[in-house]
């Protein structure tokens, strides 16, 4: 029995020693295994960072679209500008084009009085670059009917008191209308289909007025000036 024992026990403490081992070796892998991290966290700042490039994207394109608003606004007051320019520069070539005073007296028309009009003591103007806008087109039409810068003043002081050059209005009680108030309107047609419109047409109109009528425009102020009227 002794040497039973004595063949068999030392088998069963290598077995146990063995299984100790594996139970061991065990432990050891499950302890090198990589633990696995929630990413919760990490999703959510991702998200987050998404939607903040998102509003500043939002952003910058508003801020292009003002800026492109703002830039298409200036340009077009730019361009306004530049046409009003134009005008009152071609204006003023046009008079300097005319003759000068002295030389184109004796083309005037003649007068339907037989007194000499009145001058005017108004100061004079040296050239039709003095003016803009429509008083610069109206000193250009004046010197293309043959007449001298003496006679400007007047038809300035006419026309600033009848519409104020403002080629639009019509006397609601009287039925006159346009920059020389003409009384009808219609008969401004005499000088071109566009006299509704076109300030020249009506300007060139009122100027013949004053000569057929008064001798000259300063002829036309001084009955204005008596009368009220002319």
């Amino acid at each position: 029995m002794i040497r039973l024992w004595n063949r068999v026990g030392p088998f069963r403490v290598l077995a146990l020693l063995l299984l100790l081992g594996a139970l061991g070796g065990g432990a050891l892998v499950a302890t090198d295994r990589p633990v696995k991290r929630p990413t919760t966290a990490s999703s959510s700042t991702a998200v987050g960072s998404t939607a903040v490039d998102t509003d500043r994207e939002d952003q910058k394109q508003l801020a292009e679209i003002e800026a492109e608003r703002a830039a298409t606004e200036r340009a077009a007051r730019d361009d306004a500008q530049r046409k009003a320019d134009e005008a009152a520069v071609a204006a003023a070539e046009q008079a300097k084009a005319v003759a000068t005073p002295s030389a184109t007296k004796s083309k005037a028309p003649k007068s339907s009085t037989s007194a000499a009009p009145p001058k005017s003591n108004l100061p004079i103007p040296t050239s039709c670059a003095q003016y803009s806008g429509v008083k610069a087109t109206g000193c250009a039409v004046l010197l293309s009917l043959g007449l001298g810068l003496d006679q400007f003043p007047c038809v300035d002081k006419l026309f600033t008191r009848e519409s104020g050059w403002n080629y639009k209005p019509r006397n609601p009680s009287t039925g006159a209308g346009g920059i020389p108030q003409a009384l009808p309107p219609s008969k401004m047609a005499s000088e071109g289909a566009d006299w509704q419109t076109n300030p020249a047409t009506q300007i060139r109109w009122g100027i013949k007025y004053m000569i057929g009528r008064y001798g000259s425009p300063c002829g036309a102020w001084a009955h204005s000036q008596s009368t009220g009227w002319y």
